[in-house]
């Protein structure tokens, strides 16, 4: 059912050495860390599951909770995206490929009705 969640945080470098330390207990360590957003991390053992980002101003689009749903193929990520719209979420990122997040990960993202931000992400090539 999950691919991955994330969260904001208020104090990005405090909550990624807190997470750092709590999550170590796991054989969990930070495994990415997006070039383009210095503030915005993903902990896993090999794969990202756990993300952590700086919090936004007040009222920014995607202030709650995210939460990535695993698809099991690019047409199940679709669906999802036009689900979403069709019952009122708003568009936060049409379905396509997002290669900053890797080489197959294909997700598409809607804020629901409480601006959180939820995707359908698929990580299996298309043919």
């Amino acid at each position: 059912m999950f691919d991955h969640v994330g969260i904001r945080v208020s104090d990005y470098q405090a909550a990624r050495a807190f997470y750092e330390k709590v999550l170590a207990v796991f054989g969990y360590k930070v495994v990415y860390e997006m070039p383009s957003m210095p503030t915005f991390c993903g902990f896993g053992a090999d794969k990202p599951m756990f993300w952590i980002s700086q919090a936004h101003e007040a009222g920014h689009a995607s202030q709650g909770v995210h939460v990535g749903f695993a698809a099991k193929d690019q047409a199940e990520v679709q669906a999802f995206y036009a689900a979403g719209l069709a019952v009122g979420g708003k568009d936060n990122g049409q379905p396509g490929p997002r290669p900053d997040y890797g080489p197959t990960y294909y997700g598409g993202f809607v804020l629901d009705l409480d601006g959180n931000n939820v995707e359908a992400v698929c990580h299996v090539p298309q043919a």
